[in-house]
């Protein structure tokens, strides 16, 4: 309902958007089609890889890897929701997508971006229940506390999500339809509306600094716990294996935040796309693809339960 009251209220101007992507590269854009297609199927088999170890080795069904498992899930349809288009757009001339379809675009990639967000904040409190409070670990993480932590990451995703791309699609648009980005992000969008935007992008951006900062901030202190707990961990082997649980999370952490931060935490329409789409590019393709490559190359456990599988289906064979 929500969507066709925005396709009402803008049909009599721009009916589609033309997505202006990486046009003007020219044949460079085979190139990064190649490229591009490469790191989507790894970024799938990846997280799919980790998705299907979680589930079956019985061993890591613990909340840190139920999280993990969420996480991947979350990046999966995060990525699907951009790069099958990228994909086609770097083949195709006609780059058209209509007003509908660039609502529900930047609805669903929203969603799950915020989602990722809220979930490598309860990832970070996880690891903080299990260094600083081991012996509360089992209440603090109870599998009900696990479920609701993460229906409130999804639902909080999706409601601000819902609340962000209204404000943008309330917007007339009215002049050119010329979206200077590879999809339907929000600072491209918003500044081709044909009205004043600024109340519109002040309430986006404190949006943008409750979903970044505060899950940032809330990360570093349990960081900070975390760490003052370790360095009085008498032995160099127990320093070393209680800061290897965090490591991943921490490098994912920085790439994603970091990123994001640069795009969003920003007036939307006072800036050019061009630096814009490189740094997308990082947190839409290279952390999707970050994720499961750090989890499986730096932990222990993940690494076991692939030779496992990998084992027992030898041996079926």
């Amino acid at each position: 309902i929500l969507w066709d009251q925005l396709f009402m209220a803008n049909s009599s101007s721009i009916t589609e958007f033309l997505l202006l992507g990486f046009s003007s590269l020219g044949e460079l854009q085979l190139v990064l089609f190649a490229v591009f297609l490469c790191l989507y199927l790894i970024i799938l088999c990846g997280n799919i890889i980790i998705i299907s170890v979680i589930h079956l080795d019985h061993s890591l069904h613990t909340p840190m890897y139920l999280f993990l498992g969420i996480l991947s899930i979350s990046e999966i349809f995060y990525t699907i929701v951009i790069l099958p288009k990228m994909l086609i757009n770097l083949f195709s001339v006609l780059r058209t997508l209509s007003f509908l379809s660039c609502a529900t675009q930047m609805f669903f990639f929203l969603g799950f971006a915020v989602t990722n967000c809220l979930l490598l904040g309860v990832m970070g409190y996880d690891r903080y229940a299990a260094i600083c409070q081991p012996l509360q670990y089992a209440v603090l993480m109870s599998w009900r506390v696990c479920g609701q932590l993460v229906a409130t990451c999804i639902v909080s995703g999706f409601l601000l999500s819902l609340v962000g791309t209204t404000l943008v699609f309330s917007l007339p648009f009215c002049g050119s339809n010329k979206v200077n980005h590879y999809f339907c992000d929000i600072s491209p969008v918003i500044r081709l509306a044909c009205a004043d935007s600024y109340i519109n992008e002040l309430v986006i951006f404190i949006f943008g600094v409750l979903v970044l900062i505060v899950p940032l901030i809330f990360i570093c202190i349990s960081y900070g716990f975390i760490i003052r707990t370790i360095l009085k961990i008498p032995s160099a082997e127990g320093k070393q294996k209680a800061f290897s649980t965090c490591a991943s999370h921490l490098i994912v952490v920085i790439v994603h935040y970091g990123c994001a931060s640069f795009v969003y935490l920003r007036p939307s329409a006072k800036y050019t796309s061009g630096k814009d789409r490189l740094v997308t590019v990082t947190y839409t393709i290279i952390t999707p693809l970050l994720n499961p490559m750090v989890y499986s190359l730096r932990n222990k456990d993940v690494q076991l339960a692939i030779q496992k599988l990998i084992g027992k289906s030898g041996f079926s064979l």
